[in-house]
């Protein structure tokens, strides 16, 4: 049997309906080295989209290849309660440092959804043993999305991921989210006042004094299309967390590490959240590993003798983990050695003025929105109205079928196409990207 066929009898893939694959079976990939990935016949595709936003600085990257390489020969793995290693530690160190100022504590875990799950108990738990046990519930923004594990699917607000649970999830307080290219205020985004915060504003006095936590995912609601919002609401929300003492919780899994062209989303803002959950490129895409950071008030509402009972009784065997750890050393050493936000961001600006000169006219695209490498292309059936197709039309997975035709991965969002490449990609890699993009796009809507 084919590597395909064997596949297809054993493997239940993430994400998928499996009927799909009956007409677009899974490409075996071989290897792949920088923006490419090549299948088992050397066919090349551009992985414009990071394989699912994590990897940082491309596939086999030397440092960080080098850093785990070294590590594997020291320590692959110990217990992360009363042990630690020299690696996690220097980590943490150099993680403090760039942090959002305050968040001094971190809490290692190993995948984002269960960083989430870690900063929602972190939260509940703070609340209660600091006299506020009547403080339970959690609000989200409608259309988020924090991860597929219970406590992270409660607090997402995409039907497509959560409707079928609801009778096992959570009953949280949702609050209408911004949507900058719907604006029902009729605003620009670059001169946004923010109006929409009002429904936030609602939700806090009904429920602020209920209310442990809110969480959110900074200024790019990623899978409710790549939705971007402006820093000033991040800034409303914190004003209002302290208000009315619920904690903010930025959900930096996806946005952290320079994706929205500073260090973190809420740089952007010049604020720091309560608590920060942090994955995918913290390991550069290379290890599943991820941290929950959070403040000294915090972390001190939970020191205190063991027959207290206020220890944080929360673990995860692969925390910690030293290779995992060796990846984001490597990370941090490429942001320093190569000053990538500066390079980065010129690159954003270059490949957002490509895109916008090659896609904005086209007939069916509403709206090309960016904040660093990252670029939504909104597919629409009438651009006047901003109406979309269908949905049983899949044009975003015609499209996307179409750019694995021609070799290049645009896994899309509904019928958002999204750029989100690794960092250090060139500009040439961008114009190549750019010219495959369309091509893609035309095949199905010519414009």
């Amino acid at each position: 049997m084919s590597l395909v066929e064997l596949d297809l009898k054993h493997i239940w893939h993430p994400c998928s309906q499996m009927h799909d694959y009956e007409t677009l079976a899974p490409i075996v990939v071989k290897r792949a080295k920088g923006i490419y990935i090549y299948d088992e016949n050397d066919k090349p595709y551009m992985d414009i989209i990071s394989s699912w936003w994590c990897n940082l600085f491309g596939h086999s990257n030397e440092i960080i290849n080098e850093r785990i390489k070294a590590q594997l020969d020291i320590l692959e793995h110990v217990i992360f309660a009363n042990f630690t290693h020299e690696t996690a530690i220097n980590l943490a160190c150099k993680l403090v440092k760039i942090l959002p100022a305050g968040l001094n504590k971190l809490n290692f875990s190993d995948n984002g959804s269960s960083a989430v799950e870690s900063a929602l108990k972190m939260a509940f738990q703070y609340q209660y043993q600091t006299d506020k046990p009547h403080k339970t519930r959690f609000m989200c923004l409608d259309g988020g999305y924090h991860g597929e594990t219970i406590g992270a699917l409660s607090v997402g607000a995409l039907d497509l991921y959560a409707k079928i649970y609801k009778p096992m999830l959570m009953d949280v307080i949702r609050i209408k989210s911004p949507d900058c290219y719907r604006c029902e205020f009729n605003q620009m985004r670059c001169s946004c006042k923010c109006e929409c915060f009002v429904y936030a504003r609602r939700e806090f006095e009904r429920y602020g004094d209920k209310t442990a936590a809110i969480i959110i995912e900074p200024l790019v609601q990623g899978a409710a299309g790549m939705r971007i919002y402006p820093p000033l609401y991040l800034k409303k929300l914190r004003e209002i967390c302290d208000e009315y003492g619920v904690l903010l919780i930025a959900d930096e899994i996806a946005t952290g590490f320079g994706r929205t062209g500073k260090m973190f989303a809420f740089d952007h803002a010049g604020i720091s959240p309560d608590i920060m959950a942090l994955s995918k490129g913290l390991t550069g895409g290379y290890m599943p590993m991820s941290i929950v950071a959070t403040t000294d008030k915090i972390y001190n509402a939970f020191y205190a003798p063991y027959n207290e009972h206020k220890a944080f009784m929360h673990s995860h065997t692969y925390a910690g983990n030293p290779l995992g750890c060796a990846a984001a050393l490597g990370v941090l050493e490429i942001f320093a050695k190569f000053d990538i936000l500066t390079v980065s961001n010129n690159t954003a600006i270059y490949l957002n003025e490509l895109l916008n000169s090659a896609l904005l006219n086209h007939k069916n695209v509403g709206e090309i929105r960016q904040i660093g490498l990252i670029n939504a292309i909104e597919i629409v059936k009438d651009k006047k109205h901003k109406l979309s197709f269908d949905p049983k039309r899949r044009i975003g997975y015609e499209i996307y079928k179409a750019g694995l035709k021609n070799g290049l991965l645009l896994r899309p969002l509904g019928d958002v196409i999204y750029f989100n490449p690794p960092l250090n990609i060139t500009k040439y890699e961008c114009k190549r990207a750019v010219k495959l993009c369309v091509k893609s796009i035309d095949e199905i809507l010519p414009s």
